[in-house]
């Protein structure tokens, strides 16, 4: 018989009652009976796990969040987010219980899922199931690269854990696999994984569609796997995480049989109390059954003090920052730049340096494709910023975000700075938003174009983060030629430019994409997606003043007195408007070129930039070579544009095929000065 949503999943009662994991309880029915809205399941479920883990294991102090040598805490069932906040409310994070009693309100600092810098504690958002436990792969490859780079013999000052709650919705999305494969090869030994395993889903129960055999691929992965233990047990839980610490190679999945909604005689072991408060009655029912006399978001004072960690934290701070001193006096150059690096600042003579790169760039003129441009960038970038970390999904030859003298990211080895993620465009980019969170690094990673769509929602979750994580995406139009219509890009650049809070950059030669780099490594809260091309592209010739004016996003490339139209044009077809100029230029028809290497950029400008550049009073043609309807944003009352997919051909053959000529721009221009507006689609 299928399982439904009325099946129930009840894991052996082993008789022991523990209080501290039942004002977590407590906490977490209150806060989702009170909002009427949240998931009081799973953090019911999870109590004994939580218990064990914070008062036993991790490493932290609650009046510094920020501490660098924390031990780092992730729930990636992010809707279990209650039992995160009664932990931080119990353990003296500044989370007072009004804010629980806000739970999921407007302006609190308990949202429904946990968000990183929004609440004291919260060390990534959480909520699309896998990324989480993603996440926590990068902030554990963080930490090993770290301390391979900055400890020294007698003098360990990068040395924390990476814990990580995991449940069945994790471990179903596929992305799931992607992390522990690379966690498994990385060796990434001081991350250990605790599965909430209930059986239960929103459906029902799991077995109809998650008979995975999960101890065996871990296993297969190069896990050590503990379990399964009783998820309820404190003192076994306690054991397993002894002996996941005690794993020197490889990261630790402990299995953890539990019953979801514990300790609720109707509800425990069933869908229902997955996603919908208790109600009042059942509440008191629980209230009963686990003998908690307490009123709701009231803890005992005994079992608030046994839960309160900040004196714990203080001295193990304290003990940290004596070998800190000890270091900072025995390693004072690698003690800055490792106080630098995890400040996010970068090296105080780098812009000017930059600048003096870039003129360099705009005065040698190569032609070069961008993605090839991209490269030069990065050799020259790579040796002034040590905490630049790439990588690519298996494409290195043809990203080319390696550089010379980088190395390789290996398990066991130390060193290298250049990461194969393989053939896991998704994983790489939630593993990147785990280093950028830990800290001490900025990481890029590169793929195809097309293959954004496989990273989207991690490319998002760092938008909504706020941080630095550097897309290199290649091969960005129909112009890569035979690979044909599924490499090539149409929607790409217009889908991304869609995320808020992400700089979307399509340069059209080497300065161009400098500067794109320059923005994207400067921004320290803004990812960047930088869209590369395969073909070469022309250097353009620019003035000092030009060349300043790319970091605006938009500007003037090619000026005519008194123009009567202009066309804003961005990467490979920047070349291709300069080369439509000319041809209007013979017909007597002055226009302006703009070149708009980032609308992200561009549309933060003031008002006054942005009309100088772009005049209301001005007929615009856009070029693109992709899906033309964000023009019109842009007052653009034409586009040369392609609004289906590409075909297998040589790219230049392509690019003449779907219209994409000096002289078809120079004619729809003509045709567009004095004329109605109109779309030009390509539809060969």
């Amino acid at each position: 018989m299928a399982s439904s949503s009325t099946d129930r999943v009840l894991r052996p009662d082993n008789g022991q009652r523990n209080e501290l994991a039942n004002a977590l309880r407590a906490l977490a029915m209150d806060a989702v009976q009170q909002a009427n809205s949240g998931h009081p399941g799973a953090p019911m479920g999870m109590a004994e796990m939580a218990v064990a883990l914070w008062t036993r294991h991790l490493r932290h102090n609650p009046a510094d969040p920020q501490w660098w040598d924390r031990d780092r805490f992730v729930l990636s069932n992010g809707h279990a987010s209650m039992l995160l906040y009664a932990l931080l409310h119990l353990t003296g994070y500044d989370l007072p219980i009004e804010q629980l009693q806000r739970f999921r309100q407007r302006g609190s600092l308990t949202p429904g899922h946990p968000e990183v810098d929004h609440t004291p504690g919260v060390e990534t958002t959480t909520g699309p199931l896998g990324q989480g436990l993603t996440n926590a792969v990068g902030m554990a490859l963080a930490e090993k690269l770290l301390a391979d780079e900055f400890n020294r013999p007698g003098h360990t000052v990068v040395d924390h854990r990476t814990w990580v709650f995991l449940g069945d919705g994790c471990l179903m999305e596929g992305i799931s696999q992607e992390a522990i494969s690379l966690a498994g090869v990385w060796k990434l030994a001081k991350l250990t994984a605790l599965y909430d395993d209930n059986g239960i889903s929103i459906d029902g129960a799991v077995p109809s569609w998650f008979a995975d055999d999960t101890a065996g691929r871990f296993a297969a992965c190069g896990w050590n796997v503990v379990g399964p233990v009783d998820g309820h047990d404190v003192a076994a839980l306690d054991e397993a995480l002894r002996e996941a610490r005690a794993s020197s190679d490889r990261p630790t999945l402990v299995i953890c049989r539990t019953t979801i909604g514990k300790g609720s005689p109707a509800r425990a072991g069933t869908a229902k109390s997955h996603g919908e408060p208790l109600g009042k009655e059942e509440i008191a029912a629980t209230r009963a059954a686990l003998g908690w006399p307490a009123a709701p978001f009231e803890v005992p004072a005994d079992i608030a003090a046994a839960w309160n960690a900040r004196a714990a934290g203080a001295d193990a701070q304290g003990a940290w920052r004596a070998g800190w001193e000890a270091y900072r006096s025995a390693f004072p150059a690698e003690a800055a730049e490792l106080e630098r690096r995890m400040s996010g600042q970068l090296p105080r003579d780098f812009e000017g340096d930059l600048q003096g790169w870039i003129a360099e760039a705009q005065l040698k003129a190569d032609t070069v494709a961008s993605r090839k441009a991209s490269q030069k960038s990065i050799a020259r970038l790579a040796p002034a910023l040590p905490e630049l970390l790439g990588g690519s999904a298996d494409l290195t030859g043809s990203n080319l975000t390696d550089w010379p003298g980088c190395g390789a990211v290996r398990g066991g080895e130390s060193g290298g700075r250049h990461i194969n993620y393989g053939v896991r465009e998704f994983g790489m980019a939630a593993i990147m938003n785990g280093i950028a969170l830990h800290g001490g690094f900025i990481p890029f990673g590169g793929t195809f174009m097309t293959f954004s769509d496989y990273s989207r929602n991690a490319i998002r979750m760092a938008a909504l983060m706020n941080r630095r994580v550097i897309h290199v995406l290649t091969h960005d139009s129909i112009g890569l030629g035979e690979d044909g219509p599924t490499h090539q890009p149409v929607e790409h650049a217009a889908s991304l430019r869609l995320i808020p809070n992400l700089d979307v950059w399509r340069p059209c030669d080497e300065a161009e994409t400098l500067v794109a780099w320059g923005s994207a490594v400067t921004q320290p809260r803004r990812p960047s997606a930088l869209l590369l091309s395969r073909q070469n592209l022309p250097a353009q010739t620019r003035t000092p003043e030009q060349t300043a004016a790319i970091w605006r996003g938009g500007y003037v490339l090619s000026d005519r007195p008194q123009p009567r139209a202009a066309i804003l044009a961005t990467g490979s077809e920047v070349g291709l408007a300069m080369a439509a100029q000319a041809l209007l230029d013979a017909r007597g028809l002055p226009v302006r070129v703009v070149s708009m290497p980032s609308t992200s950029v561009f549309d933060r400008q003031e008002r006054a930039w942005r009309d100088a550049v772009l005049p209301r009073d001005l007929p615009s043609v856009a070029v693109e070579a992709g899906v033309s309807k964000l023009w019109a944003s842009y007052g653009c009352t034409a586009v040369l544009g392609i609004d289906r997919y590409g075909e297998s051909a040589p790219g230049p053959e392509l690019m003449k095929a779907f219209g994409f000529t000096p002289e078809h721009l120079a004619e729809l221009v003509a045709g567009e000065v004095g004329s109605e507006p109109q779309i030009e689609r390509s539809s060969n």
